[in-house]
């Protein structure tokens, strides 16, 4: 009889049979391993959750400290069952980690979701040796080629100074994305300071705390300013913010919006962005097919995204890729 699959798709998520865990399950089970802090992949409701430190604390600012019954911080390599367990930077958002886990002679790395490129909001991402690699295909197309970071930045600062009368509203993701999108401003020269959603308050004081430099940052509330005050400064803010009259608080505001996505156009014409800023924090098609290249997995498994494009590159590399159909996970978020 042959042994069982180190990791199986289930309802609640990939399930490890021979540690008794999930990881990144999309419903409440007794035992959790969490790869990163965004809602599609970290829930609530866990019996455990066995996670990064700052992933912990980033459920905890996001859900409240009772987000689980018992958290374990992962530290180095960890027994589960007759598993091994590490985690790995991923290069995703701060606390982001692949998971490696070492059963029945079987190393298997889940990616959660990766990138490749600089972050200074986050640790790079590690290569792990494996056996199975579990990859995501959000940008799983030849046609996600993401340009450099900080042209789109340069974008953002030469609007500004071209429209001084003009507030400029950047919808980003207020994990992450936010984080990042004011590194990449800092680095490239604007020190003036960036107001910022009520939403996001918590979560960048959370990276400061973190030693991430964020510089000045003020809430964007009209108590203590006027609307004309606005002219000329930088806001970020979730996107959803702009479907609501929040956004009319602002002087004829630029509407911006950060993701991977804008290279899309009809999705940024959909949204209503003035300025689309092509800003990604996962692996473009380059980058994604580089990896599994390096790794040189026996097998590649793909989740979340565009899987049949990653699996018939594969199948011309002459590699053994597998499409797990895992449901639950978002890409507008991105």
């Amino acid at each position: 009889m042959s042994a069982p699959a180190p990791l199986i798709p289930r309802p609640e998520g990939l399930y490890c049979p021979s540690g008794d865990f999930y990881i990144d399950p999309q419903r409440p089970v007794p035992r959790a391993l969490i790869t990163h802090a965004h809602g599609d992949h970290a829930r609530a409701g866990h019996g455990a959750v066995m996670a990064t430190q700052q992933t912990l604390d980033l459920m905890a600012i996001r859900y409240g400290d009772d987000f689980t019954a018992s958290r374990q911080p992962a530290q180095g390599e960890t027994q589960i069952g007759a598993a091994r367990v590490s985690f790995h930077p991923a290069g995703h958002i701060l606390g982001s980690a692949q998971i490696a886990v070492h059963t029945q002679g079987v190393r298997v790395t889940v990616s959660g979701d990766y990138a490749r490129v600089a972050n200074p909001s986050c640790a790079p991402f590690e290569p792990v040796p494996c056996d199975i690699f579990v990859t995501e295909a959000t940008f799983g197309l030849p046609v996600f080629r993401h340009p450099d970071p900080a042209t789109e930045i340069d974008k953002l600062l030469d609007s500004v100074a071209r429209f001084p009368e003009r507030a400029h509203l950047v919808g980003a993701y207020a994990l992450g994305k936010a984080q990042r999108v004011i590194m990449l401003l800092r680095e490239r020269g604007w020190t003036g300071p960036i107001y910022l959603h009520g939403a996001m308050l918590a979560l960048c004081e959370y990276h400061i705390q973190q030693g991430v430099a964020l510089g000045d940052l003020r809430p964007a509330t009209t108590d203590q300013m006027r609307k004309a005050d606005f002219a000329g400064q930088i806001i970020l803010a979730p996107p959803s913010a702009f479907e609501a009259t929040w956004a009319q608080r602002f002087p004829d505001p630029v509407i911006c919006f950060a993701s991977g996505w804008m290279a899309v156009r009809a999705r940024a014409r959909q949204r209503g962005v003035e300025l689309p800023l092509v800003i990604s924090d996962h692996v473009d098609w380059p980058d994604l097919t580089r990896t599994i290249t390096e790794l040189d997995p026996a097998q590649t498994w793909v989740t979340h995204g565009r899987e049949d494009a990653v699996i018939r590159w594969c199948e011309l590399q002459g590699r053994v890729a597998i499409p797990l159909h895992l449901a639950g996970f978002e890409d507008e978020a991105e």
